[in-house]
């Protein structure tokens, strides 16, 4: 894949041309090149490409994802911007930012992916059947990842099933969440039902990707006993595991074939890179806060309220292993290859985040190109999501606990404590996925599923000591931005904003 996906650039020009304004201008409409393209099997694989191209093109579907977390108690953006104005409650149609590029980036890799679909038929007679149901199969599971993306971020939103073909056909209001969620999993069931069912090795979409999309979006829905169901069958096949190699390790390199890995935006040296070891261990951009740090337990399972193993004075000793993998604490210290300790910018926290820092790269500065694939779905996340759908749907029972524990003891952890309530359980798995999902950028959606974001950000100050703000309902999705509402009067304006 990283042949075909990562050289594409011309392509993807030529199949994303932009010629009219508002949501046009970032569909495909050149006529011309889609009646001569095409036309062999390596051009329908330079135009899958182009759609998977799109998860780079918007750094918030790759790597940069893990800011997600500085919407959260988790960290804190230290440039301020737009992230840190959200965090402040500072959420309008005239936020721009961030806002814009969840919901630009996203209908630009759903026109590129309706693109495909729309024409890919053109090249049946020089592709193989099953080879044209795996493509299809991809194109459909990424137009649902998009979807999703804006589901979770706006709720209702524009559904185009296919490209509109001019202005005013793209001047349509918004769909209701729950149609826009029948369509994800419909594109989602026709994925599971083309992709092959081998393991997620080079980039490319398979059937256990779906499957854990999938059930993402059922857990989104409080649709407990079909992702107990589903994520049971992804379990039972055996094709995904727990990674036996260091955690830290999972995020930096070794990623390929990775049997824990079930989808990832992928990034390849020297052509497609990130610099994500500089903003976060050089610059210091992610500073990951003290109450992520105080929720890390001490290796005997306690927290540090009660285990006897915590000492004040000596803080980080004894505790979770995931602490130490996930952040640089203080007094930590690294050395570049020339014996010089490295020195990075000042942390307004005083952490740094260690997760995704490959650190075989020191000495890191501005010119480092970092390849790192960022991780959205693996296998970790699949077990927390049986054991969250499993523990609201039957109540607690050994598949639950062994779930949970699959994923503690991978680094040492004990398994918890027998006995546990439906309501204990409850904190149980949501105290994992914090820690085992920290700064991956998934706890700012988890906070707002469990429809706790408004009590628990509201209890946070941020590092100039100004309190996080988050109401209820108004917070819970963003605002259409005014750029986007002058182009389309059709689209009614979200409630609150």
């Amino acid at each position: 894949m990283k042949k075909i996906v990562y050289k594409i650039s011309i392509v993807v020009f030529v199949l994303s041309m932009f010629s009219c304004e508002g949501f046009l201008d970032r569909n495909p409409l050149d006529k011309l090149s889609n009646e001569t393209f095409w036309s062999t099997d390596a051009e329908v694989q330079m135009a899958l490409g182009g759609c998977y191209r799109r998860l780079r093109d918007n750094g918030y579907f790759g790597i940069e994802r893990i800011m997600m977390d500085a919407l959260t108690d988790n960290a804190q953006y230290k440039w301020g911007g737009d992230l840190v104005s959200i965090s402040r409650g500072v959420t309008e149609t005239s936020t721009g930012g961030i806002i814009d590029d969840m919901w630009g980036g996203a209908y630009a890799g759903i026109s590129t992916c309706n693109n495909f679909l729309e024409n890919v038929d053109k090249a049946s007679d020089v592709v193989q059947p099953e080879d044209m149901q795996n493509y299809m199969g991809q194109v459909h599971f990424l137009r649902a990842f998009f979807y999703f993306e804006l589901v979770q971020y706006f709720g209702d939103v524009i559904l185009y099933k296919e490209n509109p073909k001019t202005v005013e056909d793209a001047k349509i209001a918004q769909s209701p969440e729950a149609e826009v969620l029948e369509f994800i999993h419909m594109d989602l069931d026709s994925a599971i039902n083309m992709l092959p069912d081998d393991r997620y090795e080079d980039g490319y979409a398979v059937k256990g990707s779906a499957q854990a999309l999938k059930a993402r979006v059922l857990l989104y829905e409080e649709n407990w006993s079909e992702v107990a169901s589903l994520t049971k069958e992804i379990i039972d096949d055996g094709t995904y595991s727990i990674s036996s190699s260091d955690y830290r390790l999972l995020f930096i390199y070794r990623q390929y074939r990775n049997k824990e890995i079930m989808f990832s935006t992928k990034y390849l040296n020297p052509d497609d890179y990130s610099d994500i070891d500089a903003m976060l261990i050089l610059w210091g951009a992610m500073a990951p806060r003290q109450e992520l740090v105080d929720e890390y337990e001490c290796i005997d399972g306690l927290s540090i309220d009660e285990s006897p193993l915590y000492d004040p004075d000596s803080a980080y000793k004894h505790r979770d292993p995931r602490l130490g993998m996930t952040l640089m604490v203080p007094g930590e210290k690294w050395y570049n290859p020339d014996g010089s300790q490295h020195t990075p910018d000042p942390s307004i926290s005083g952490y740094y985040q260690k997760k995704y820092v490959d650190s075989t790269r020191l000495p890191i500065s501005t010119s480092t190109l970092s390849d790192q694939d960022f991780i959205h779905l693996r296998f970790a996340d699949v077990l927390l999501m049986y054991a969250e759908a499993q523990n609201e749907d039957a109540g607690v029972d050994q598949s639950v606990y062994d779930a949970v524990n699959q994923v503690r003891t991978r680094v040492g952890m004990p398994d918890l404590p027998a006995g546990l309530s439906q309501s204990e359980m409850r904190d149980a798995i949501r105290h994992e996925r914090r820690i085992e999902l920290a700064l991956e950028g998934l706890r700012y959606f988890d906070l707002k599923r469990w429809h706790i974001a408004h009590e628990v950000m509201p209890a946070v100050h941020d590092l100039g000591n100004i309190q996080i703000v988050f109401e209820d309902p108004k917070h819970y999705h963003w605002p259409y931005q005014m750029t986007e509402l002058e182009v389309n009067p059709k689209l009614v304006p979200n409630p609150n904003y």
